[in-house]
């Protein structure tokens, strides 16, 4: 954990040549969490018992019992992988970003080193609620307070947009995450279940 000059930090905007430097953030923080949420799925007892029924019946088809017993595994992690990866803004983030009341912006330390980002997006259906996406940090800033800085950051453009509620959208294998948004006033309002299992939280705060 690096000692950061905290006036060295400063938070602006995006800048389109940026995108690229944003992106490679983003997958370094998406394999992190992706691969300790797949392990999280198919450790779950219900998640074992499907594929082991599954591995059972394709033992009647297939003359392998490895391959019976490792395509369903294959399959779950190719599936959920397609399925963490599937978002409109990631081809085209300064584009996608760069319109309406979304916003992204990066944190710069020594007035180059792009070290972290966060985005603002209404939320879908509530007029004064804004979402909170894509914070990421770089591995070598992490726990320096950078996250925290990004989080008061776009907590202060939300107002200034006019939002009343800031939401955010956690996976519970995160647990620094948890613990930034916990520690920041943010309460769990809501989340996403898969075969009864709880994989997101929703945290949520009024500004």
């Amino acid at each position: 954990m690096p000692t950061l000059e905290p006036e060295q930090l400063a938070i602006r905007e995006m800048k389109e040549d940026e995108a690229p430097i944003v992106l490679e953030l983003l997958k370094d923080g998406f394999k992190d969490t992706e691969n300790r949420l797949i392990l999280y799925v198919l450790t779950r007892p219900m998640a074992l018992l499907l594929m082991a029924i599954v591995s059972s019946g394709l033992r009647f088809f297939l003359n392998s019992f490895v391959v019976a017993l490792v395509l369903p595994v294959l399959l779950t992690v190719v599936a959920l992988k397609l399925l963490l990866w599937r978002s409109p803004d990631l081809g085209h983030l300064h584009a996608y970003y760069s319109t309406g009341q979304r916003g992204l912006w990066v944190a710069v330390y020594d007035e180059d080193d792009v070290c972290g980002c966060v985005a603002l997006e209404p939320h879908d259906g509530e007029p004064h609620t804004a979402e909170l996406k894509r914070l990421a940090v770089n591995r070598w800033y992490r726990r320096s307070g950078v996250g925290r800085s990004l989080l008061c950051f776009l907590e202060s453009q939300a107002r200034a947009q006019g939002f009343k509620f800031l939401v955010a959208q956690v996976s519970v294998v995160t647990k620094a995450a948890i613990g930034l948004f916990e520690s920041s006033g943010y309460d769990v309002s809501g989340g996403r279940q898969w075969l009864g299992y709880t994989v997101q939280q929703e945290f949520s705060k009024e500004l």
